[in-house]
C-alpha cells in the first residue's frame, strides 16, 4: 500500500483553488505549494500568504490535507534567511525547488539548472537545515539532471548527505520536459542510493500508470501532479483500489466542483484571466471526460468572467 499520495507543485497550475477542490475530493495526503521565488533578499509576507493562503488556517486546506511551501532559489544564505520566516510563520516542512524546468527560472539560476551543480545544491540544502528549528524537516524535488542523466545520483546524494529528509524525483531530465515516457528505473537507482525516502513523479495518469512506477521504483510515495488535475478524484480512486474499487466521479458529480472552483479563482485572480484559467482545466479534463471538450468549445472565445459563469450554470443544469 502506498504511504503518502502527494499533490505535486506546479507554477500557475496547482494553486490554492486547485489545492482546495482536489483536497476535498479526496485521496491526498499533502500537497507542495507553487514554488515561492527567492532572489537576493527577504520574503514579503504577503507574498508567501498569496501564493500559499493555506498558511494562515495551519497550513492545510479546507480538508485538512497538509500544504509544504517550496522555495525556488539559488542562494544559500537567502534560502536560510527565508526557511527561518517560513518556520516563524508556522511551516510544518520546506520545500526546495531543484527541478523545475522553466526557461525563464533556470536563466536566472533556478530549478533544474542547479542539477549541474550538486556542490551548490549541497550547500543549499545545509544552509536551509542549519536555519530551521531541528522539528522541521528539509524536503526537495529534483529531476534526473539537466541535459543528461549523468549525474542524477551525485545530486541525490548531495541532497541527502546535506540534511533532505526526503527527496522527490520526476523521472526525466530538464531537457526532456514533459515528454513521455518518464524513466521509472532511475527512481529505483536514486532509492538505493540515498538513505532517505524517495517520493516517485513522472507520467502517473491513470490506476495502471500508478501500479507500474509504484512496481518499477520501489517506492511507496507518489507524487502526482497534470495526472491528479486531468482525472480529480485519481487519488481517490487509488485509495479505493487498495480496498476493493470503487466508481470513478461523473461528469454530473464534477460539474459542482467547476462551478466552485472558478468562484476561487474569480476571488484571486484579475478579470482578464480568470476564463482562461478554467480553459486551462478543461483542456486537461479533455482527456478523461468529453463533457469538458464540449463545455470548452462553448466558452472558448469567452474572456468575460459573468458570461462564462452563466454558461458553467447553464451547463449544470444539463449536467443535472
Amino acid at each position: 500500500m502506498t504511504d503518502a499520495i502527494i499533490l505535486a507543485p506546479m507554477e500557475g497550475l496547482a494553486d490554492a483553488p486547485m489545492r482546495d477542490i482536489l483536497t476535498r475530493i479526496g485521496g491526498i495526503d499533502r500537497c507542495v505549494s507553487e514554488f515561492i521565488r527567492v532572489t537576493d533578499g527577504p520574503l514579503n509576507q504577503g507574498t508567501i500568504r498569496r501564493i500559499v493562503p493555506e498558511s494562515q488556517s495551519d497550513w492545510k486546506t479546507a480538508a485538512g490535507v497538509p500544504v509544504h511551501p517550496q522555495l525556488l532559489g539559488s542562494d544559500p544564505d537567502w534560502m536560510g534567511h527565508n526557511a527561518a520566516l517560513l518556520a516563524r510563520l508556522g511551516a510544518p516542512v520546506v520545500d526546495l525547488n531543484f527541478g523545475c524546468p522553466a526557461k525563464t527560472v533556470n536563466r536566472h539560476r533556478g530549478g533544474a539548472t542547479l542539477l549541474r551543480e550538486p556542490d551548490t545544491l549541497y550547500q543549499i540544502v545545509t544552509a536551509v537545515r542549519a536555519a530551521l528549528p531541528p522539528g522541521i524537516p528539509v524536503t526537495a524535488k529534483m529531476r534526473l539532471g539537466f541535459s543528461d542523466t549523468s549525474q542524477a545520483l551525485e545530486c541525490a546524494s548531495a541532497l541527502a548527505s546535506a540534511g533532505a529528509a526526503e527527496i522527490a524525483v520526476h523521472a526525466r531530465t530538464r531537457e526532456q520536459g514533459y515528454k513521455p515516457p518518464a524513466d521509472w528505473e532511475w527512481l529505483a537507482r536514486i532509492r538505493q542510493t540515498v538513505a532517505v525516502p524517495v517520493v516517485a513523479n513522472g507520467d502517473v495518469t491513470d490506476l495502471a500508470s500508478y501500479q507500474r512506477i509504484v512496481q518499477v521504483s520501489g517506492c511507496t510515495q507518489v507524487m502526482i501532479g497534470r495526472g491528479l488535475v486531468a482525472c480529480p478524484d485519481l487519488a481517490l480512486r487509488i485509495r479505493q483500489l487498495e480496498q476493493g474499487g470503487g466508481q470513478a466521479l461523473s461528469w454530473a458529480a464534477l460539474h459542482p466542483w467547476l462551478l466552485d472552483f472558478y468562484a476561487q479563482v474569480r476571488e484571486r485572480v484579475v478579470d482578464r484571466h480568470v476564463a482562461g484559467r478554467l480553459k486551462q482545466w478543461l483542456v486537461m479534463l479533455a482527456n478523461h471526460y468529453p463533457e469538458a471538450r464540449l463545455l470548452f468549445d462553448r466558452i472558448r472565445r469567452q474572456t468575460c468572467p459573468e458570461v462564462v459563469q452563466g454558461m458553467l450554470l447553464e451547463g449544470l443544469n444539463q449536467a443535472a
